[in-house]
């Protein structure tokens, strides 16, 4: 090869390599951009999200709180709590699920408010209040159906195929939580009302306080102190009882004390009340709690199934689940803040603003769920000892740790997909989507691995990502054939 063919060579290859840089410089530059682009998103989202995060991370604080403190008191009384808690929460789930439908479609008006004038404005704040009146009487109905229907099941306990000692543990606590149904319910109603409005603070701040009652409660109650007698789960049923009994009476406080909400509740008028309206929030409302009720619906049951092998199993199970149910409340709250986002912004018309607002939420919840599972992979071993002593119950959570740690992303994009759907009033599609993955793909599936393959508890959780997965799949697609559409529809 002569000189001037090795030169050529050489500054061919010094043009390749400088393009590449060149390439390389200007992909590295567009993605920091990209970047920049979305600071403000993740701001405002963690604005609004992070109270909600600790609200809900708050009230799962409690629930672990319970197992905890009962846990230590006796294996049968945190099987009775768990038990009961399945029961209650599958229809608890369906109506706060239901009761969601209130925040997009004020959240829809507070967009239209900021993007009209001021003779428009009116009549979007009417409207706002016309839906705080008959969501009223949209609980009232929903609370007395809840009622009837877990009170229902006060005499059919012992008929779900769990020990005779967890059965007796589990009756009293299971009637107080149903008791405490109807002010939890009005709360939730309060709650929702205040994030379509954008706030989420004046929530964390009543959670929290009644949290703490909640704890101080327990140890008075479960291990008899301060005079009372121990009452095990019993004790944990008068804590929750009474601090969900003042909830609601804390919001309406902080909504007759601060005039900006007052004002919607002055302007109620007795034209504002319409079976119309009510029907239009269960349309809305009953997609989303079905869609909720389908999700608890699979552990619900799997807490009746898995108790058919043991009381030592179920406990376990329980452990694993507090523990992936607190991070999936950190998932929920950033998904309230993606709801409330993405009305806002759809009320203005704004879809680039809403479509990176969707977005922003997806990475917050693909960083903080990274976090979850690595804490649970890493402290496996640790976990189950701050809920039970038992040598029979420690092992099997600590397996079921490294299962809800793979659970936490199919968890977590799940919820922030749902939330995105619901923040344009898209409800009756994933509420198929949501039946079909978690009741008739998830369940069986988990029921396989369980029995037929010989997996024990721990198949159970592999329906569960299965089912997870499959609807954080359909619910992501759904948002961007919706998009699509909207930004035709606009065009």
């Amino acid at each position: 090869m002569s000189r001037f063919d090795i030169r050529l060579a050489a500054y061919s290859l010094r043009t390749r390599l400088h393009t590449r840089w060149r390439t390389h410089i200007r992909r590295r530059d567009a993605v920091r951009a990209r970047w920049r682009e979305y600071v403000p998103f993740y701001k405002r989202n963690l604005k609004v999200a992070f109270p909600v995060m600790l609200t809900q991370a708050g009230a799962s604080l409690v629930a672990l709180a319970d197992s905890m403190m009962v846990g230590h008191y006796g294996t049968a009384d945190l099987a009775a709590v768990s038990f009961s808690n399945a029961i209650f929460f599958t229809a608890m789930v369906f109506a706060m699920g239901a009761l969601m439908g209130i925040t997009p479609l004020i959240g829809i008006q507070v967009g239209h408010i900021e993007a009209t004038t001021s003779e428009q404005k009116e009549k979007h704040k009417e409207r706002i209040s016309s839906l705080l009146l008959n969501g009223i009487t949209f609980t009232v109905l929903l609370s007395l159906l809840m009622a009837v229907l877990l009170g229902g099941c006060i005499p059919f306990l012992d008929h779900f195929g769990q020990e005779k000692e967890v059965v007796e543990a589990a009756r009293p606590y299971y009637i107080l939580i149903v008791a405490s149904i109807v002010p939890f319910l009005f709360f939730c109603l309060q709650k929702q009302f205040l994030e379509g409005l954008g706030n989420t603070t004046a929530a964390l701040i009543i959670t929290t306080v009644m949290n703490i009652l909640n704890v101080v409660l327990n140890y008075i109650l479960i291990f008899g102190h301060c005079g009372f007698p121990a009452m095990g789960a019993a004790g944990a049923g008068w804590s929750t009882f009474l601090s969900r009994l003042l909830m609601p009476f804390c919001f309406m406080a902080v909504i007759w004390w601060k005039k900006e909400w007052h004002r919607y509740v002055k302007a109620f008028t007795w034209r504002m009340a319409s079976w119309r309206e009510v029907r239009h929030l269960l349309k809305v409302g009953f997609p989303i709690g079905v869609q909720s009720f389908s999700e608890a619906f699979i552990f619900t049951l799997s807490f009746i199934i898995v108790g058919w092998l043991s009381k030592e199993a179920l406990a376990a199970h329980q452990i694993a689940n507090q523990i992936a149910d607190f991070t999936f409340m950190l998932a929920m709250g950033i998904g309230a803040a993606t709801t409330i986002r993405v009305s806002h912004q759809y009320g203005k018309g704004d879809l680039k603003a809403m479509r990176m607002a969707a977005n922003a939420s997806i990475h917050l919840v693909l960083i903080m769920n990274t976090i979850g599972a690595s804490l649970m992979i890493l402290f496996r071993h640790h976990i189950p000892l701050l809920f039970s002593e038992d040598e029979k119950v420690i092992p099997i959570a600590s397996t079921l740790l490294l299962m809800a740690a793979a659970f936490q992303y199919a968890d977590g994009m799940q919820a922030v997909g749902a939330a995105m759907l619901r923040g344009i009033t898209d409800v009756k599609k994933p509420m198929i989507y949501a039946f079909v993955a978690y009741t008739l793909i998830g369940l069986p599936i988990g029921i396989i691995c369980m029995f037929p393959l010989g997996m024990g508890v721990t198949g159970m959780w592999i329906g569960f990502i299965v089912g997870l997965a499959l609807a954080a799949i359909a619910f992501h697609i759904r948002f961007r054939i919706r998009f699509q559409r909207l930004v035709e529809q606009q065009a």
